[in-house]
């Protein structure tokens, strides 16, 4: 079913962020999608492998922040996927902007990933992956596991269709790199499970829908659940 942009999106933006070893080329097509709304959309990059994840939030997301405002947009959604998840929770945790509206992350290891745990000890993965990608474990050093509860709109969507091969790590659901029950942090408003993989759900047209019903109405949409119609905190 097609969906018309919204008026009230008019005066609204999103910033797009996307997660380790990507590019912002990553979220096009739900950029794109977004932009078919009626929201200002930045869709931002970043260098994840280059440096910490602290140093990532503390160096780029001001900047990406700013490019939204400096449009005129009065609220400013955020989707991520994936680290980018974890980027805007390290940001949000120093430095809350005001005009933080609502918030989507598509597949976030909030827990950390055991992925990280089995291969975050091999010189290539730390080669690769960087300084952030080291930080995603899901131990005492994990970062993702001392960002605390959550204290913004939040909706998560994650996958439990990992490719062929990409189950070793896990002991229960997953997409191939986050565990479903790692998906989740304290304090987020919904949280929805889709038959998607990790690498791809931000393409998937189920996924694009739902990411923007939770911007409109602060929920995921389901038969029989009514959601909010109020207009979004700024």
């Amino acid at each position: 079913m097609a969906h018309l942009p919204d008026n009230n999106a008019q005066q609204e933006g999103v910033l797009l962020l996307h997660g380790l070893a990507r590019t912002s080329r990553s979220m096009h097509p739900l950029a794109r999608f977004l932009q078919r709304q009626g929201y200002v959309v930045h869709n931002a990059g970043y260098p994840s492998r280059n440096m910490s994840i602290e140093g990532l939030a503390q160096s780029h997301l001001p900047k990406a922040f700013a490019r939204l405002t400096e449009q005129g947009v009065a609220t400013i959604h955020v989707v991520t996927h994936s680290m980018g998840g974890i980027v805007l929770r390290c940001f949000v945790r120093d430095e809350k902007p005001a005009h933080l509206g609502r918030v989507v992350m598509l597949s976030p290891p909030n827990q950390g990933s055991e992925v990280v745990d089995v291969l975050g000890r091999f010189a290539w993965f730390r080669w690769f992956f960087g300084p952030a990608g080291c930080q995603l474990g899901t131990g005492e050093d994990g970062l993702p596991g001392r960002l605390g509860r959550v204290d913004f709109p939040l909706g998560i969507i994650t996958g439990n269709r990992p490719a062929l091969g990409l189950t070793y790590f896990f002991s229960g659901p997953n997409d191939g790199k986050v565990a479903v029950a790692r998906a989740q942090v304290a304090g987020m408003d919904d949280f929805l499970v889709l038959p998607c993989g990790h690498s791809l759900i931000m393409r998937k047209a189920a996924v694009q829908l739902q990411v923007l019903h939770f911007l409109r109405h602060g929920c995921f949409q389901r038969e029989g659940v009514e959601c909010s119609m109020s207009s979004v905190p700024g």
